[in-house]
């Protein structure tokens, strides 16, 4: 079984551990306050259904799904579902809270790790999955026009039919909402070869927290008339605005693709690897992703998959190539040959049909998932510079050694520098969260790293921010926020402490 958020989502149902650790967010935080937000009446319910009809207005047990993220982490007391289906509804929708003071929580597909996209209290979710229509696609500029409720996976396979292919790729493919990847510039597995997705979007539509439509939809590739605003929302978690449509690039499919797996001894052979890779294939290198022997180990034996080489190293690279022509095939085994006479690699196995692909693809994609099978997993999505890419997995180590933990491991995207730093235990426990955090953001922050790399701030981060962004980014991105949202009703607690807020 491959590595999906709604394989994840099953797991944690069928998981009695988990039905009985969730917890309501207000009481695990008791920090967090209420805000002076209005509670819904009955005209404000009645108001609702007459606008959506009573299969887009949702209450009742149906919306506790929507009240909890997917790891089971935080939970929001909401009583209502709203899934407008166009813009217009939603300008209505949050003309009709900005003007009766009520908060409103925007959701995608919600498949976050840090608890953006739920509500904390009793905030109104504004679900965008009725939003769901391809609106255009130009096969000339390839440039596709589709609503923020489309999910990523649909998108691929309707621009694949076509030639071409989304610019980047996530795990969590199947169930994530485009509008989401924007609101939280969402990286993933083709960032090293097709740029952040930042530099994919040519222009968006946003619902502004007063109700206005913002339209900068534009198609154009390239248009330097003052102040770009899409980028106000990419990466705003829904604190500024909603997105509604989205204009992205996409990129020719590639007609050939290869895939490598390939054993190393040690981290210092890893970036020696990826130093002779980046200079033997440059654009041809599409993804470079580094697995420890604990991600190995786990995936073995809690999913059950084996590795197709020598499984008793200590690192692990898949590496992928794409291009228009077939020369990454022959060049591959002759750069592996070179790279295991000069003993940088250890063991490789390559192919580049697509079930072979397909299968090596297996091992990586199905990581999360078998760390979820100990019982409960802290998951960090951290930045940092090649060199020091894996360093703080051994420091983690170290720190929980007394403690009962299942696995520590670190995985994730070398290329662009991203680390996922995993620890498996068998239930959360206090104790090991103090172990690791601050720790690991005060560590991250010494190395001139991100303390979020994919997934945004979110709620758990709020009061790590200060780690990532100077006092004067800070205050600019708050004058933004009491700009855009002076009623502060758009995702209210969410990337900001709510002491420098409210």
């Amino acid at each position: 079984m491959i590595f999906t958020i709604s394989n994840i989502r099953k797991f944690y149902t069928q998981s009695v551990l988990f039905k009985n650790a969730i917890q309501l967010t207000k009481d695990r935080f008791t920090n967090l306050k209420r805000g002076s937000y209005a509670v819904l009446n009955a005209n404000d319910v009645d108001y609702f259904k007459k606008l959506l009809g009573d299969n887009n207005f949702i209450t009742g047990e149906e919306v506790k799904a929507y009240n909890e993220d997917w790891l089971k982490t935080v939970c929001g007391s909401s009583k209502y579902v709203l899934k407008p289906k166009t813009t217009e509804q939603v300008s209505e929708i949050l003309k009709y809270c900005y003007k009766h003071n009520i908060a409103v929580s925007i959701q995608g597909g919600n498949t976050g790790l840090v608890g953006g996209s739920v509500p904390v209290f009793d905030e109104v979710i504004l679900s965008t999955s009725a939003m769901n229509k391809i609106i255009s696609f130009n096969k000339l500029s390839g440039v596709l026009v589709c609503e923020a409720g489309c999910v990523l996976e649909n998108l691929m396979n309707y621009v694949q039919n076509k030639g071409f292919i989304m610019p980047f790729d996530l795990g969590a493919k199947g169930t994530c909402q485009i509008g989401g990847n924007l609101a939280t510039n969402a990286g993933g597995l083709r960032l090293i070869k097709y740029g952040s997705l930042q530099g994919s979007v040519l222009g968006l539509q946003a619902v502004l927290a007063d109700g206005q439509v913002l339209d900068c939809l534009s198609t154009l590739k390239k248009d330097n008339t003052g102040y770009h605003l899409k980028h106000m929302f990419i990466g705003s978690e829904g604190t500024l605005g909603v997105i509604t449509k989205v204009a992205i690039h996409c990129p020719n499919a590639p007609k050939f693709v290869n895939a490598a797996f390939i054993g190393l001894k040690s981290f210092d052979k890893v970036l020696s690897f990826f130093s002779l890779i980046r200079k033997e294939f440059g654009g041809s290198l599409s993804s470079f992703e580094l697995m420890d022997s604990v991600a190995i180990t786990s995936v073995q034996k809690n999913i059950g998959l084996k590795c197709p080489i020598d499984d008793n190293l200590e690192f692990y690279v898949l590496l992928e190539l794409s291009a228009d022509n077939n020369f990454i095939n022959t060049s591959i085994q002759e750069v592996l040959e070179q790279a295991l006479a000069e003993e940088i690699i250890v063991d490789a196995t390559v192919g580049d049909q697509p079930s072979v692909v397909q299968n090596i693809w297996k091992i990586r994609e199905n990581i999360p998932e078998s760390f979820l099978r100990y019982g409960y997993v802290y998951k960090y999505d951290i930045t940092l510079p090649h060199e020091l890419f894996y360093e703080i997995v051994p420091e983690i180590r170290k720190r929980l050694e007394i403690l009962d933990v299942k696995a520590v491991s670190g995985y994730g995207h070398l290329g662009d520098g991203n680390l996922h730093l995993n620890v498996a235990t068998n239930e959360h426990s206090d104790k090991i969260v103090s172990a690791i955090e601050p720790y690991v953001y005060e560590w991250t922050t010494k190395c001139k790293g991100s303390i979020s790399a994919e997934h945004g701030i979110g709620l758990l981060k709020t009061k790590y921010l200060k780690y990532s962004k100077s006092d004067i980014e800070v205050d600019l991105m708050k004058k933004l926020k009491n700009t855009f949202d002076p009623k502060k009703i758009l995702n209210p607690y969410k990337i900001f402490p709510q002491d420098d807020i409210n």
